[in-house]
């Protein structure tokens, strides 16, 4: 697993992104409510640059004729065809069974960090990579593709 630091802490708000490329492969790494989360920048939709979209928030389960608008921050919107996915745990808005990412959630205590991986029923379409915070820099790791793959095919 390739380690990357990708900044400062001070350098991605609450609210802000980062786009960098690791490995070749390029991501962006958010920052939701102080909590740390990198997806691959390609919707699963067109591979438009999914991390340059929109980050904004959704309509919510409501009443007919009700509109009640939530979850600012949360969510990332394709800007080629407004496909919306959730940042924290990758699922799509639209199509939350049929298109979803895997998520790896991070939480900082007092300088140290913990991935809790979120179990999945089916391969995600669009890659998401842990992220942790160590010393107040942003580390996002790459999983060794040959392992990965590996680990893939055997299933």
């Amino acid at each position: 697993m390739g380690r990357h630091v990708v900044g400062n802490v001070s350098e991605i708000i609450p609210g802000g992104r980062k786009l960098v490329v690791l490995e070749g492969i390029s991501l962006g790494v958010f920052n939701v409510n102080k909590t740390y989360f990198a997806i691959k920048n390609s919707c699963p939709h067109q591979q438009a640059p999914l991390c340059v979209g929109t980050i904004a928030g959704t309509t919510l389960p409501s009443k007919p004729g009700e509109y009640i608008f939530g979850r600012e921050g949360e969510i990332i919107r394709c800007p080629w065809h407004g496909w919306e996915f959730d940042i924290t745990t990758g699922q799509s808005v639209y199509d939350p069974n049929g298109c979803w990412v895997k998520s790896y959630p991070v939480s900082v205590e007092q300088g140290e960090t913990e991935l809790e991986k979120i179990d999945q029923e089916e391969p995600p379409h669009l890659e998401t990579y842990p992220v942790a915070v160590e010393d107040e820099k942003v580390v996002v790791y790459i999983a060794d593709r040959t392992r990965a793959t590996a680990a893939v095919a055997a299933k």
